[in-house]
This record gives structure tokens, sequence and C-alpha cells, in this order.
């Protein structure tokens, strides 16, 4: 298992966007936007059940996720790739966690009657990066 830099870490924390990237059934890649989290060592994110990226992670749990800083995407990226564990237990507290950090709203204001929030947390198998130790 590949470890992040406390600076990496640092990375996910802050309220930066990530782009996820999983592979359809046809092996091709599909990439989208996420506001992402860290424990320390996994990278994490949140979505809901039925929706591509976890239909996709279910059939393959192969993932990669990179993030630049929000204030200043030239100064460098993180890219981790590895294997996505998902689990919905603790899924909306997690969703109403990134609505803070993102909205600075207590709770998760597009949470739709029945739906099942995901935390999908990467174990790093490999990190690549420029310009963030």
């Amino acid at each position: 298992m590949a470890k992040l830099t406390e600076k990496q870490a640092d990375l996910f924390r802050g309220k930066n966007w990530g782009t996820v990237t999983t592979l359809r059934s046809d092996g091709s890649p599909h990439s989208t936007p996420v506001w992402i989290d860290t424990d320390g060592e996994k990278v994490l994110f949140n979505t809901a059940v039925g929706r591509a990226k976890e239909r996709h992670l279910r059939r393959d749990p192969r993932v990669s996720v990179v993030v630049l800083p929000a204030d200043d995407q030239q100064s460098g990226y993180v890219s981790v790739t590895g294997v996505a564990e998902l689990s919905e237990e603790g899924g909306v507290e997690h969703i109403d966690k990134l609505a803070k950090k993102y909205l600075g709203q207590d709770t998760y204001p597009y949470l739709q009657p029945g739906e099942r929030r995901i935390i999908v947390r990467i174990e790093p198998e490999k990190i690549d990066s420029m310009g963030i130790g």
C-alpha cells in the first residue's frame, strides 16, 4: 500500500474537487467530478446506490482520483490509484460532512427520499504527484 504524505492528505481534506475515474463494463474510462475527503490513509468520496460510479465499482473496484488545489491549479496535483471499498454504513453522515465542507450547510440539501448513500474508500496502491510533496 502506498501512503499519502501529510501535504498530499491536506489536499484531499481541503475544499478541492477531485475527478474520479471508474471503468465501464466495456473497459472504457468514466470520469466524474466529486467532493473528496481522506481519513489520512484512504481517499474517500460519496455517491448513491444506482449511480454509474457505484455500479462500475461493484463490478470492478479499480479506481483512480486526481485532485488539484482549487486556489492554484497550476501548483500541482495528487493522483491516487487503487481499489475501492463501498459501504452504506455512515454514508448519510459522510455526505453531510462533505456538505458542510463544500456548501457550508449542516445537512446535504439534495438528498432524495429513499436515497441510499455510499462511502467509497480507496486504498492507495499508487500515488503520483507533482508540486505537492
